[in-house]
């Protein structure tokens, strides 16, 4: 059968997005043939896009998606075909109608959850659980500064630190995304459009700032995430939507309070197998629970991939964004 993916040949702008139809074969062992419904579109595809991320040529794009296996190699028994499934990697090409995929990357999608909310929470909703829960520890009763609290990520964070009764302080840039963020559960909206940030924190807290800093933002937020910790407060950097964090002169963490700073990466916390199963199953119970409810803000045929990527990183975009192969 035939399938049509994304295929990059040179990093650059939306414009080097490309589309190739060809024959897909059959499964080898231990792979199954998936049939995606819906693709998740993420900030890490524009990095892999554009050059922050360099990857060998040509390339897919995409790390996520959800769909129906319609075709099994020899010895897959954890699987059968018609199973619903998730994936978030190995390695890029989920911007497809179809994808061949080792059976051991796949987790079996609830049927309460559709594949538009799989595809757009699988990533996304892994990434908050081991920020929050395995990377920072946030405990009942802390204060957290979350950036970009209306943005996929961020409307899942704020959810999982509600479930958690930590009191959440997020950052916007227009009243739209402040009353999605307020929605999200945000007990606090900083518009960093207007407002001084590390002032606000102190503000709010009445002095002492925030423990805990969640920035996926990067280069533009990196000063005032510092500026907003208290002392030996943790400054938890997973993102580079404004650009790259350069440049780091360590003595500043001293000289505002010993503070610490950690650049970690989602598949460093679901490194193993046994890591990988407890780490979905509180993603899967977070949501089907009611505790996260996945917003998808838009949607866009796959075939406009170039044209979702310019509205993303116009940050024109609320909520996860969810490419559709069909």
């Amino acid at each position: 059968m035939q399938a049509t993916r994304v295929e990059i040949t040179r990093q650059g702008g939306p414009e080097v997005i490309e589309f190739v139809t060809a024959d897909i074969g059959e499964p080898g062992a231990g792979e199954v043939l998936v049939e995606h419904g819906a693709v998740g579109l993420n900030f890490l595809d524009t990095y892999h896009r554009g050059g922050l991320y360099p990857v060998p040529m040509p390339s897919g794009l995409g790390v996520e998606a959800a769909g129906t296996i319609i075709a099994l190699g020899e010895g897959v028994t954890d699987f059968s075909v018609g199973d619903r499934v998730a994936y978030m990697g190995p390695g890029l090409g989920a911007y497809a109608t179809h994808r061949i995929m080792p059976a051991s990357a796949l987790y079996a999608v609830p049927d309460a959850i559709s594949d538009e909310t799989a595809a757009a929470a699988i990533l996304k909703a892994a990434t908050v659980e081991c920020l929050v829960e395995r990377c920072a520890k946030v405990q009942a009763g802390d204060t957290v500064l979350v950036h970009a609290a209306a943005g996929g990520v961020g409307q899942i964070m704020v959810q999982w630190l509600k479930a958690l009764d930590a009191t959440v302080i997020g950052t916007v840039s227009n009243e739209a995304k402040a009353a999605l963020a307020r929605e999200a559960g945000c007990d606090h909206i900083i518009r960093y459009d207007h407002e001084d940030i590390a002032k606000r924190v102190r503000e709010i807290t009445g002095g002492p700032g925030v423990p805990t800093v969640f920035d996926g933002v990067g280069k533009d937020t990196f000063m005032a995430s510092l500026d907003s910790l208290s002392p030996r407060g943790l400054l938890v950097s997973f993102g580079n939507a404004s650009g790259a964090v350069e440049g780091v002169n360590l003595g500043l963490l001293a000289t505002k309070g010993s503070q610490f700073v950690t650049r970690p990466t989602l598949f460093h916390y679901y490194a193993t197998p046994e890591e990988s199963a407890a780490g979905m199953a509180r993603v899967w119970d977070m949501i089907a629970s009611g505790n996260v409810k996945v917003s998808v803000g838009q949607t866009y045929p796959l075939s406009e991939a170039a044209q979702a990527h310019r509205d993303l990183e116009a940050r024109l975009t609320t909520g996860s964004t969810v490419l559709l192969p069909r």
